[in-house]
């Protein structure tokens, strides 16, 4: 049994139809700064990287490094 650390950078945008839109990266550098996502989100915008099934993506929503501890609390028996 072991404890694990993992961290992601979620980026929400809005979609044409008003809906949200979630990229999720793992282990984002830790001198990451919140103008640099801005500036990744922005031209994933301009350049319409993504199309969603709400159509395409037309806004910066929010963004989050969210910081996970998982505590595995049991270990099958081994055969």
């Amino acid at each position: 049994m072991a404890a694990t650390t993992s961290k992601v950078l979620r980026m929400t945008f809005e979609n044409a139809g008003g809906r949200t839109f979630n990229i999720t990266m793992p282990e984002p550098r830790e001198d990451l700064t919140s103008s640099e996502i801005e500036t990744a989100m922005d031209l994933i915008i301009d350049r319409n990287i993504f199309s969603t099934s709400g159509g395409d993506l037309v806004a910066k929503r929010d963004i989050k490094i969210i910081d996970t501890i998982t505590d595995d609390l049991y270990d099958p028996p081994r055969a």
